[in-house]
């Protein structure tokens, strides 16, 4: 079941990258051939006027073919693909990217609109601490942190993923009861503490642990993935995002912490008591502060703007990441072709399924699908020959020269494009069996 979800997710992110080719190739008159979803042998096809309707064998892929689209020989020819104006085919191009920003966006809206979006408040100052001394309290929402504008907490999540905290003095600007105020935190070396567990911190499912760490407290302790945490030092905890602002308000420090937990049989649900001593995980440089990643529920203009922050923050994430690849900061390892994603999918499935309701199952798959849309727009405009972007820029080029390159040179280009990135896939495939089967 978890492969079919895993495959339809993908199936409607593909479908929607190919309907935007698609309706904007009839909306200028551009013939459609086939319209296809998968690559390889169809399976199953039909034909209604001009273009073929089919499913092809590998669902990790798509297709909308124009006629003329690969050739000019079809010029002379009303409704083929180079027929039309420099701007009607660049729109065709676009389409497919946009399309998938149209559905993250719309994904965007059905999720927070039930379960909300993350405040960046600060929940949380340690004493004695760089937050403590730029006068932070609990409470403040932060708008900006050196020169990112923050909107949502992931977005503070980023900044410390991609700036790494060095003593070098770093600018705030924060608002406290209606009123913005700025302030300068200075780094210093602090300790971070850690117990070795996953969870979903979500308001719609109970504080479910979903993996343990070897060797960390909690491992060390006997809990198990499936243990479902009730109470931390006397405070009860009835689900995830319950669970994620008291770690936030509590910061660990090395102290002793008593956990309640329960784990279900098929026979008996038993209650156990243990404590645990937090493990130092590092000393660095920090800020000594905590922010909120729980989700809270907002009306219909806030969940329109933050649907459309939560577009942008996937798109600059993907851009981020890039970024890392390509100096070298991210390895191969680092690197998920459609064998690790269907993976992904699947194992969020089975653990959404095992732990929440049906609601939750859709929320995650939804979520995930933001997810991969935005990564697929933003891979896809990439000025990569045969991808959408490459073809993009020559539509670019050949407007601000005023006359088309050479058809068949831009042919072999886009050709030579498609090769190398078979030759990518390749190496994605068995880069992904090598991390399934051999980490």
């Amino acid at each position: 079941m978890s492969i079919i979800v895993a495959i339809l997710v993908f199936s409607i992110i593909i479908i929607i990258h190919e309907l935007g080719h698609f309706l904007l190739a009839k909306k200028n008159g551009i013939g459609v051939v086939e319209f296809s979803i998968g690559l390889g042998p169809t399976i199953w096809g039909i034909t209604k006027g001009e273009t073929k309707y089919s499913i092809k064998l590998l669902p990790f892929g798509g297709m909308c073919q124009m006629v003329g689209e690969d050739t000019d020989q079809d010029t002379i020819a009303e409704n083929a693909f180079y027929s039309k104006g420099v701007w009607q085919r660049f729109s065709v191009i676009f389409a497919g990217p946009f399309f998938n920003f149209i559905l993250a966006f719309a994904l965007s809206l059905f999720v927070i609109g039930f379960v909300g979006y993350d405040a960046p408040t600060v929940v949380s100052v340690t004493k004695d601490s760089p937050a403590t001394e730029a006068g932070l309290e609990p409470g403040d929402i932060i708008k900006k942190i050196g020169k990112d504008k923050i909107s949502i907490g992931r977005e503070l999540d980023s900044y410390f993923l991609y700036n790494k905290i060095t003593a070098e003095p770093i600018e705030i600007i924060y608002e406290r009861e209606g009123n913005e105020y700025s302030t300068t935190l200075e780094p210093a070396i602090m300790k971070k503490y850690l117990l070795g567990f996953t969870y979903m911190p979500s308001a719609d499912s109970p504080a479910i642990i979903k993996e343990i760490s070897v060797d960390y407290p909690f491992h060390q302790a006997g809990l198990l993935p499936g243990d479902k945490i009730t109470n931390i030092n006397g405070t009860e905890i009835t689900d995830g995002a319950q669970l994620s602002m008291y770690m936030d308000a509590h910061p660990l420090d090395g102290s002793k912490v008593a956990v309640t937990y329960e784990r279900t049989t098929k026979s008996e649900t038993v209650s156990t008591t243990v404590e645990v001593t937090p493990m130092l995980y590092q000393e660095a440089y920090g800020v000594g502060f905590a922010y909120n990643l729980a989700r809270e529920k907002t009306g219909v203009l806030q969940t329109l703007k933050y649907s459309l922050i939560e577009v942008k923050y996937w798109i600059v994430t993907t851009i981020k990441n890039l970024g890392l690849l390509v100096t070298g900061q991210l390895s191969s390892n680092d690197v998920g072709g459609p064998v690790a994603i269907i993976g992904t999918i699947g194992d969020v499935y089975e653990q959404t399924s095992e732990q929440g309701n049906a609601l939750d199952v859709v929320l995650q798959m939804a979520y995930i699908t933001i997810l991969l849309s935005a990564n697929l727009g933003v891979m896809n405009l990439l000025p990569i020959p045969a991808l959408d972007g490459g073809k993009l820029l020559f539509t670019l080029i050949e407007a601000v020269r005023g006359k088309p390159i050479d058809r068949e040179k831009e042919g072999m280009v886009h050709l030579i494009g498609m090769v190398l990135l078979m030759l990518l896939m390749v190496f994605i495939f068995f880069n992904d069996i090598k991390n399934v089967f051999f980490k």
